[in-house]
């Protein structure tokens, strides 16, 4: 391995690597995220909201939740679209090889399918990330994309690195490469986020773009300044900083347990691990007025994020069919 991206470890980083590494102890051990499939799902969602926040989308926490549950709109047509994929993408993100160059251009595929002629393949031309109207970071030339993106990925590979900190270096380094046309800060982020997610599994629904966003401004001076310095110590510190927060606000929210009625308990139980129409599940539950069902079983389990459509796009379709999420 020759390339290795320069960066400082601090003795700040290294106390960070510690608490974060006690607090992921303390929810592993209260098994919160297993136990509350709907936490995760609304981590989901705040992650998603707020990622494409950062990049300008418009459209409130309520609205990108009315999208992912299959709910109609008003919206600008991108913006909702940014939604559905962004959904899309995180759905098969887990399931997904972090290390893998091909992985990265099907999910940049996915991100930005309709909303970039240069979706799932890497940059042509010049590009820079601009706050506001401020350019922080100039991007290397186009065609040492390639070749940069390959010796990144082989660093995070093989490089004997403490987990938190090599997603941390690997994020900035990857906004530094800036490999796409659009979509970079999306695809750094859902990065880490793998790459977080196979070293502790509950990384996968951890909000951190949240914090993110919250420190926006800071996120792109830090940026700048590691530019600048040639090393990505500060950046790191930053992140861990703010994934340190998320989990503090995991581990507070997560020790209440949610509560569901005994009407959607008996819906989860019928459905187990399939897909059933209304009219499939009504007969399943011994029911015969469908007021009845959706007021008292299907919305509830929906809102709740238990169950889900799997035409979300259509959600009047004959073929129309619920799953649990």
């Amino acid at each position: 391995m020759d390339y290795i991206p320069p960066y400082t470890i601090t003795d700040k980083t290294v106390n960070l690597v510690s608490k974060i590494t006690e607090i992921i102890t303390h929810i592993t051990i209260a098994d919160n995220m297993d136990s509350n499939p709907r936490l995760r799902r609304d981590n989901r969602i705040r992650t998603i909201h707020a990622s494409l926040a950062i990049e300008n989308n418009s459209l409130s926490l309520d609205q990108v939740t009315d999208i992912i549950n299959g709910r109609r709109i008003l919206g600008a047509p991108d913006e909702i679209c940014e939604v559905k994929n962004a959904f899309e993408a995180y759905n098969i993100l887990l399931k997904m090889n972090p290390f893998s160059i091909n992985a990265l251009l099907q999910a940049h595929r996915i991100l930005m399918n309709d909303l970039s002629k240069e979706s799932g393949i890497f940059r042509n031309g010049g590009v820079g990330i601009f706050a506001g109207d401020h350019l922080v970071h100039m991007a290397p030339p186009a065609n040492h994309v390639p070749h940069l993106i390959q010796d990144l990925f082989s660093w995070a590979k093989e490089a004997e690195v403490h987990p938190l900190i090599k997603s941390c270096v690997f994020h900035y380094e990857f906004e530094f490469i800036h490999p796409f046309a659009d979509g970079n800060g999306r695809m750094g982020r859902m990065w880490q986020t793998l790459l977080l997610y196979k070293w502790k599994p509950l990384f996968g629904w951890l909000p951190i773009e949240t914090l993110i966003r919250e420190r926006q401004d800071e996120y792109y001076k830090v940026l700048g300044e590691c530019d600048h310095r040639a090393d990505s110590g500060q950046f790191v510190e930053f992140l861990l900083e703010a994934i340190y927060d998320a989990l503090q606000d995991v581990s507070n929210t997560g020790q209440v347990t949610d509560q569901v009625t005994e009407q959607v308990e008996r819906l989860l139980n019928v459905i187990g691990d399939n897909a059933y129409s209304t009219k499939e599940l009504m007969e399943l539950l011994g029911l015969k007025h469908r007021q009845t069902f959706r007021d008292n079983y299907l919305l509830p389990a929906m809102e709740k994020g238990l169950i889900e459509m799997t035409i979300p796009d259509k959600p009047n379709s004959s073929k129309q069919k619920y799953k649990k999420t």
